[in-house]
């Protein structure tokens, strides 16, 4: 798949014959930064988009599941669609990162889940907060 060839990505009505894995997304994202992008933003102003692709997420989620509620007009027609696009502004945006610091997230990711499972394997079962109501 390349970045400028919609009819290999399922999303943009594609074939979904196979799936994306982490490493195809950052490969894929590292060929659109080439091709459309021109180049990576410096790693500092990506952490600096990182965090504002967080907030418009936040902010989106505070009035769906929280007490803040959306201006007269303002609320999406497709709540599920608004929060994928901004989840997927948030990893494009995490995946340039790990792009430009030499990281595979497959193996950070890897390592992530083995560490949390080894720190945290009685952990939450015994959290009375995480019980059953």
């Amino acid at each position: 798949m390349t970045a400028t060839d919609p009819s290999a990505d399922p999303a943009a009505g594609g074939s979904a014959e196979s799936e994306l894995t982490i490493r195809d997304a950052q490969a894929t994202v590292d060929e659109w930064i080439k091709e459309i992008g021109v180049r990576y933003f410096q790693e500092l102003t990506n952490l600096g988009q990182l965090v504002e692709e967080v907030g418009e997420l936040s902010r989106l989620m505070t009035r769906i599941y929280g007490e803040q509620s959306f201006k007269s007009g303002k609320a999406p027609d497709d709540i599920n669609a608004a929060v994928g696009d901004e989840l997927a502004d948030v990893l494009f945006v995490l995946i340039c990162i790990a792009n430009q610091t030499g990281v595979d997230l497959t193996e950070a990711f890897k390592k992530n889940i083995g560490k949390k499972t080894l720190r945290d394997s009685e952990r939450h079962k015994s959290n009375e907060k995480l019980s059953e109501r």
